[in-house]
């Protein structure tokens, strides 16, 4: 018999606060063979992503401890190796792609820094050399003119694009094992399939392992040759992927596979007048050149981008990373400059200054993409969702802003005894959760949900889809809905607006265009959807 790649064995996890230690993954085993794709699958905070890290042993330890079992990689034992032969394998035979890459990568650093950085320290190569090595990768995870990206910050960069640079960042080393933790999640459908795609072609190339996180059935359907599913720490069941999703075995793999968006959006009032009318709205980004940074030409975010939005309505914004929908959102939130008209409830935003747009602020809300990097790391939870509630009702007394904050975490699904948290204790799809309470919690008349379920399982994403459709129905809530999953948006909006490199390919209502689409570009989305 031939040693597995990788065999974890019995492997429970806790973390240690005091003299109590909470467990949070317990007698978990699974074995990767070389060349093998294994999906690893279950809701937020069922321990996939700490179950990962400790492969690497990337986890703080204390407050992490490992009460029993065993990790193995090609026969050498890992949780108890010592930090020199760990220094060996991170990053060089074993590679990870991290689930936030806002995070993972330097805010101080341009992308060739930090490209460089992984070859020249993993393979030893020289600048020169490595450059080639580099725009290569970087067109291989879909990286458009790669050279000119070269010289950009993370900031500069879309969702998407910080997630395909991260992607790139591990293929660079060739591992033999690669531990990826959702890393599809900000990626929309065509770069998705690309990756995917990438993923097979390597794994033959380079006979490499995959230890593949997901909450999404249909990139596992695709990609898995083995599946195990966790819960609450647990694995529940573990068979070879085309049994287990056409014959799944326990009740909660049952309820995955089910969790699947469906349904149709709210029926629209058309009487109601229009509360948001956009039109000619255009964002230019200068281009600059030369020692002294002249401006030589402007790069269009978005153009000529016109739509009315009623009450209770909702817009899709769909596209590629890099395509406009984030810009287009932070245009009309009045947080980038940009040109066309704005107008919400009447109000001329375009033509407001800071202190005359303040009062209108509660009113328009947003939920950022990446929660992490939207989430204050040194508040609590309570703390985060009530923030907005001391800058916009400071009357209200400290006992009546923790019941509205005890109701708003209800609303998305979070336990309110968990108030007291930090966003670091909790898992990414729970950190979404609490952006979305931060934003419901002022009680909006307009949200703009950037990428609002990306980061959530489906059965996760079921529910905020449902509690958006009821907050729709019970307040007339209209939503600016920016996504990559064509299937969330036919299932909540009445309207959409396909974006590629800024402008409008298409545009109209969501079930005629879901049906009939007229741009070949359009046709190749939902194809891919």
């Amino acid at each position: 018999m031939t040693t597995p790649l990788l065999s974890i064995n019995n492997l429970s996890i806790a973390f240690r606060q005091g003299e109590i230690a909470h467990q949070v993954v317990n007698d978990f085993s699974l074995q990767i063979e070389a060349g093998e794709t294994l999906a690893l699958v279950g809701e937020s905070g069922s321990g996939k992503s700490v179950t990962a890290l400790s492969v690497l042993r990337l986890l703080p330890s204390p407050p992490v401890v490992y009460p029993a079992g065993e990790i193995y990689f090609k026969g050498q034992e890992l949780l108890r190796a010592p930090e020199r032969m760990l220094r060996g394998i991170r990053g060089n035979k074993i590679a990870m792609i991290f689930q936030e890459p806002m995070v993972s990568l330097n805010p101080l650093h341009n992308i060739e820094k930090q490209l460089y950085e992984v070859l020249s320290l993993h393979r030893g190569m020289r600048r020169d050399a490595a450059r080639a090595e580099m725009l290569t990768c970087l067109d291989r995870v879909g990286i458009r003119n790669a050279a000119a990206r070269l010289t950009d910050f993370p900031h500069q960069l879309s969702g998407g694009e910080r997630q395909r640079v991260m992607i790139a960042m591990a293929l660079l080393t060739r591992p033999e094992l690669l531990i990826a933790d959702e890393p599809t999640t900000a990626l929309d459908v065509t770069v998705q399939a690309q990756i995917l795609q990438l993923l097979k072609e390597l794994k033959q190339e380079l006979n490499m392992g995959l230890l593949f996180i997901t909450h999404n059935l249909g990139i596992v359907r695709q990609l898995a040759d083995n599946i195990a599913v966790m819960h609450n720490g647990k694995c529940v069941e573990q068979n070879k992927a085309f049994t287990l999703l056409n014959t799944p075995q326990h009740p909660y793999t049952q309820k995955l596979l089910a969790a699947e968006p469906g349904g149709s959006p709210w029926p629209l009032d058309e009487s109601l007048p229009p509360l948001l009318k956009v039109e000619a709205l255009e964002v230019a980004f200068p281009v600059r050149r030369g020692l002294l940074k002249k401006t030589v030409g402007y790069h269009y975010g978005i153009k000529g981008l016109h739509f009315s939005l009623r009450p209770g309505e909702c817009v899709g914004l769909v596209g590629e990373s890099g395509s406009g929908k984030s810009t287009t959102g932070m245009a009309l939130l009045r947080l980038i400059q940009s040109s066309g008209s704005i107008w919400f409830d009447g109000h001329p935003l375009h033509e407001l200054n800071r202190k005359k747009l303040l009062p209108l602020r509660h009113r328009i809300q947003v939920v950022f993409q990446d929660p992490n990097s939207a989430l204050n790391p040194r508040l609590d939870v309570l703390q985060i969702v009530e923030e907005g509630l001391r800058v916009h009702h400071p009357e209200l007394s400290a006992a009546e802003r923790e019941k509205r904050v005890i109701v708003a975490l209800n609303e998305v699904g979070l336990d309110p005894e968990t108030r007291h948290r930090y966003p670091a204790e909790f898992s990414g799809g729970q950190r979404q959760r609490i952006a979305i309470a931060r934003a419901l919690i002022l009680q909006p008349q307009l949200i703009i949900l950037d990428e609002p379920t990306s980061s959530l399982d489906r059965s996760v994403q079921a529910q905020i889809l449902a509690l958006l459709k009821s907050l729709q129905e019970k307040h007339r809530l209209a939503y600016i809905f920016i996504s990559h999953d064509l299937k969330i948006v036919k299932s909540l909006c009445h309207q959409i607006i396909v974006l590629r490199q800024g402008e409008v390919v298409e545009q109209g209502e969501c079930q005629k265009v879901f049906a009939a689409p007229q741009t070949e570009y359009t046709r190749q989305l939902l194809a891919l959807a």
